[in-house]
C-alpha cells in the first residue's frame, strides 16, 4: 500500500491515461490537496471551478514514479473524484 510520505509537494498528478490533473500542494491525512493554479485546468470538472483548491483520495493512486503521482481513473472519470471541502 502507499503510504502519504512518498507523495511530495511539486508533484505532477496525472491520470491513468496520462494526462495532466494538478500538482501536489500537499498531503492531508488520506488526500492529495492540489494547487490552486491547477483549479482552472480542463481536467478539472472543465475548468469552471478556479481559484480553490482541489482534493483527491490517497486511495486513488497507483502508483509513484520519480515525480510524478499517477491514479488509478482516467481524465474522463477524474472530476468525479475531486473534492472541494478542506475537511479536518
Amino acid at each position: 500500500m502507499l503510504e502519504p510520505k512518498h507523495i511530495r509537494e511539486d508533484m505532477e498528478v496525472v491520470s491513468a491515461d496520462g494526462a495532466h490533473v494538478g500538482t501536489v500542494d500537499g498531503v492531508k491525512h488520506d488526500r492529495i490537496k492540489l494547487k490552486k493554479k491547477d483549479s482552472g485546468h480542463p481536467s478539472v470538472e472543465g475548468g469552471s471551478h478556479e481559484g480553490h483548491h482541489h482534493y483527491l483520495s490517497i486511495g486513488l493512486v497507483a502508483g509513484v514514479e520519480g515525480d510524478t503521482v499517477r491514479l488509478s481513473v482516467t481524465s474522463a472519470n477524474v472530476a468525479n473524484f475531486l473534492e472541494e471541502k478542506d475537511e479536518d
